[in-house]
């Protein structure tokens, strides 16, 4: 079963060396978004700030709020990357974290090296990538350039490859961080509806994005964010 279940969740993230007042303040005017507790060690940020909210299979979920509202925050701990200070969050399902498609990814290492690479990291064995990796190539448009170092690619090749990757493996839970567009207009398109289908497959999107008009074309439910909360959790017609 999938789903996600998150209760009093909330996240604190250290800002290290950073105790003065001078720097606190500083924090203060630059509108973090969430609140700031210092003690003998240093200071902290609550970008998460004791939500609650659950998600089911089907679901679409969109993130929206200003700069610092705790989105980004909130699809780094539903990916793992951030653990509750309080609360608990509990995410089943494969993930699929489209958050940094790049990670892992060496240029010393070919575009053909780094497929396995990123894979690995992605959870996906070495049997299951060989049954892909033809169309993991021919999708990236990179021809002879596969077998090459990549830092050879520019940056819209290095960045195919990696969305191809990411793109080929169905996964229960998608994670992004605004609307993926990839490649110049024409792979864009193709890129566009490959992204469409894996969402299709999918049992469950997160999207954080400041494009309302696209979380109101994709998503089902909105919640609002700001200051590490939730202030509207709204589902759509």
């Amino acid at each position: 079963m999938t789903f996600i279940k998150a209760e009093n969740l909330t996240i604190y993230y250290p800002i290290f060396g950073s105790s003065s007042r001078s720097l606190k303040k500083t924090l203060v005017r630059a509108a973090t978004g969430g609140k700031i507790a210092g003690d003998a060690r240093g200071i902290s940020i609550c970008a998460i700030d004791n939500i609650s909210f659950s998600v089911a299979a089907g679901e679409r979920i969109g993130l929206v709020g200003h700069n610092g509202a705790g989105k980004s925050t909130l699809l780094r701990a539903l990916a793992g990357v951030y653990k509750p200070a309080a609360g608990s969050l509990n995410v089943q399902g494969r993930i699929a974290s489209l958050l940094d498609i790049s990670l892992g990814m060496d240029e010393e290492f070919t575009g053909y090296e780094n497929i396995f690479m990123r894979c690995v990291l992605m959870g996906i064995g070495k049997a299951e990538v060989k049954k892909h990796i033809d169309d993991i190539i021919a999708f990236s448009e990179l021809g002879d350039y596969i077998g090459m170092p990549m830092r050879m690619y520019s940056t819209g090749m290095a960045m195919r490859l990696a969305f191809s990757i990411c793109t080929t493996f169905p996964s229960d839970i998608i994670l992004m961080d605004e609307w993926m567009a990839v490649g110049d207009a024409d792979f864009s398109k193709k890129a566009e509806v490959r992204l469409l289908d894996f969402i299709k497959k999918s049992s469950i999107l997160v999207l954080a994005s400041h494009n309302i008009e696209q979380v109101q074309k994709i998503c089902t439910r909105v919640l609002t964010m700001e200051h590490g909360r939730i202030i509207d959790d709204r589902t759509q017609q």
